[in-house]
């Protein structure tokens, strides 16, 4: 496995793992008998998303640091696979987007506007990760 694979692998994992958390939290123990758009949400969503940045930065670091030496170069199929990844993770980040100022024009809760933009990034992360590693095992698609 790659470097730059590895690296696929933990940024599709730590974004599951940090999404998951946030709802965990929102929905489980954030809601107190209230309407879940009522629910606190900010530190939550903000804890999330800082706590997913410096977990992927971590174990990046630890992934470097124990294999030294593994070939951190990027060569043209890297290149080619990042972009195909952030191609398919795009589509993701437009629909939030569009969903949000859909949203904010029809005069939604903020808390239903945020987590559809927070939900989109975490699927453009997600479905881009899946689409880096795919490309790894398998190859990248013939047009």
């Amino acid at each position: 496995m790659t470097h730059e694979e590895k690296r696929a692998w933990i940024r599709l994992v730590v974004a599951v793992v940090a999404y998951a958390a946030y709802a965990v939290v929102i929905i489980a123990g954030g809601t107190g008998g209230r309407p879940l758009a009522e629910t606190p949400y900010e530190a939550a969503l903000l804890w999330s998303v800082g706590g997913a940045v410096a977990a992927s930065i971590l174990a990046e670091i630890v992934m470097a640091a124990v294999n030294p030496g593994a070939s951190r170069v990027r060569d043209v199929r890297d290149r080619e696979i990042a972009r195909f990844g952030d191609h398919v993770g795009q589509a993701f980040v437009a629909i939030g987007a569009i969903a949000a100022m859909l949203m904010a024009m029809a005069g939604w809760e903020r808390f239903w506007i945020a987590n559809a933009v927070y939900l989109c990034f975490v699927l453009s992360a997600v479905l881009g990760g899946f689409a880096r590693v795919a490309a790894y095992r398998r190859s990248l698609p013939e047009w």
